[in-house]
């Protein structure tokens, strides 16, 4: 009987961050297993050269080192989807993702994934990222409910070109968010520090700036037309924590309408109001480019429907 594939990751613990356990922190930052999947996965952890336990705890700009069991290769079996592309070359391939599809294969969601569909379209493309079973391509991430602009690389080059632009932060992205209320400044910068809630693990909350724990996040935002009790918003993370855009918008008392963890959502309305209208980025072999996915109808509709 074959011994099961051993996945490795590897990540230079941020100079922001607070001191966590080492299983934590690969659940909360890496955005790898919880502790229980790490557990079960037979989880190994290395912090600067040395084997560690999951319990021990990580510190800023430490290197730190997890290898654990990989999936069946029957996790991410490819399924055909209408993919909405916006771009495509030989290096990468740019999706306006819809609202309720999820990004990745993860806990309780293995069918029907953004990735999954790539796939089907990209044949070749497992094959380019054999340590890679589950987020083959995957740079970056919108929420289940968010949609818009998205990139994948189709090779591991290419990822390695494209994720170390969204490492040093030279990706511009740009969201677009119809909000609850109107900001007391139409434009403006909101920088406070996101930790994950104690009680609730799905769930960030702004925390006073000189705790211990949770990392810094910065956002731009410049209302572009107001409704009386909305407004259409676009928004700039500088740093690209969790759910920090909605965070940040309920933090400032104007939170992304339909939002069922931090706006109120009411079940009149049509789902998270919130789209990844343009992504900033240099493609490999073609410099840099600018990436649009159209205004969705919902919002639209939404904005209809406030001004009749």
């Amino acid at each position: 009987m074959n011994e099961p594939r051993r996945i490795t990751r590897t990540v230079t613990v941020p100079e922001d961050s607070s001191p966590m356990r080492t299983d934590v922190f690969i659940g909360n930052a890496m955005h790898e297993l919880s502790r229980s999947q790490l557990a079960q996965r037979n989880a190994e952890f290395i912090i600067n050269g040395k084997k560690v336990k999951g319990s021990r705890s990580v510190h800023p700009g430490e290197c730190l080192t997890v290898v654990y069991d990989a999936p069946s290769p029957s996790a991410l079996k490819p399924h055909p989807m209408d993919l909405k592309v916006i771009y495509e070359d030989d290096q990468v391939i740019v999706i306006n993702k819809d609202p309720g599809v999820v990004v990745h294969p993860g806990a309780g969601n293995f069918s029907g994934t953004l990735v999954q569909g790539v796939l089907h379209r990209c044949s070749d493309m497992l094959g380019s990222f054999p340590e890679d079973v589950l987020r083959p391509g995957i740079v970056h991430r919108l929420d289940k409910d968010t949609s818009g602009t998205i990139i994948f690389a189709k090779n591991s080059i290419a990822h390695e070109y494209l994720a170390r632009q969204f490492h040093d932060r030279q990706v511009k992205k740009t969201y677009i968010a119809l909000i609850r209320g109107v900001p007391k400044q139409l434009q403006g910068t909101v920088a406070a520090r996101i930790a994950r809630d104690r009680l609730k693990r799905k769930v960030f909350r702004v925390v006073s700036p000189e705790s211990s724990r949770g990392r810094n996040a910065v956002t731009r935002y410049r209302v572009l037309r107001t409704f009386g009790h909305c407004s259409l918003v676009s928004l700039e993370p500088v740093t690209g924590r969790t759910h920090q855009l909605r965070v940040h918008m309920k933090h400032i008392g104007c939170p992304i309408i339909g939002d069922p963890i931090y706006g109120g959502a009411s079940e009149s309305e049509p789902g998270l109001m919130l789209h990844a209208f343009s992504l900033q980025i240099c493609v490999p072999g073609k410099g840099m480019q600018v990436f649009r996915s159209p205004m969705p109808s919902r919002i639209k509709k939404f904005i209809r429907s406030t001004d009749a």
